[in-house]
């Protein structure tokens, strides 16, 4: 495989028709090398349209939310998130760190959660390969996020949840945004809300897609009377 020529179509046939035309997010998935962040079994898809599971069996890990979104999907929102240099960045569901390295070629300062302790390990050394040096990798649970870590101008979750989580909405800062993936299947909403003020928040939608469940963060029931 011509891995550049694999990159140069992943950006021409999957990204740019999914009306990804900033320069800055383009440029980054030039230059931040994406198979670097891929399991060695599955290097030959590190730039399909598709999600690539990190752990255990295909079918297992994207239930689990243990998998790459496909590329067009991170790139969307990272365009959509308008990441600054002075930004400090939270990022939930850390996976193999590719995310991440895309956010911290970005901004100041990224911390991202991952909730499976081996993921987390390989997060760090694929970061650490790369260079990236602004990233810090926890394991945690990031539905446990508390305020300890102060506030973030930038929150992206890296999976859906069923409702934008209100105890993240409060760790924004005033002019901070945060990037999820809300809804249920088949369909979902990407949606990025902004803090306006101490006690106000702006809301838009305005793409479909699906994406796997990041785990822990409440489910509407299922019951009705």
């Amino acid at each position: 495989m011509n891995i550049e020529q694999a990159r140069f179509n992943m950006i021409e046939q999957q990204i740019r028709p999914w009306h990804v035309s900033d320069a800055a997010v383009l440029g980054l998935l030039s230059t931040v090398k994406r198979e670097d962040f891929v399991p060695a079994a599955h290097k030959g898809l590190a730039f399909a349209d598709l999600e690539i599971p990190l752990m255990g069996s295909g079918d297992e890990a994207i239930a689990s939310g243990q998998c790459m979104l496909e590329p067009r999907l991170d790139a969307r929102m990272l365009q959509d998130l308008a990441v600054r240099p002075t930004d400090t960045v939270l990022e939930i569901g850390g996976g193999s760190g590719y995310m991440a390295a895309l956010l911290g070629s970005l901004a100041q300062r990224v911390l991202t959660l991952e909730i499976n302790a081996d993921l987390a390990a390989t997060a760090r050394n694929n970061l650490r390969y790369a260079g990236i040096q602004n990233v810090e990798v926890r394991h945690a649970d990031g539905a446990k996020m508390g305020t300890a870590d102060g506030s973030f101008d930038v929150i992206a979750l890296s999976g859906s949840v069923a409702e934008v989580p209100h105890s993240l909405l409060s760790l924004l800062k005033v002019g901070g945004r945060l990037g999820a993936i809300v809804g249920e299947e088949p369909v979902m909403r990407a949606t990025i809300v902004t803090r306006t003020s101490d006690t106000t928040f702006s809301t838009v939608q305005s793409w479909d897609t699906v994406a796997p469940r990041l785990q822990n963060f409440p489910e509407p029931s299922r019951f009705k009377l």
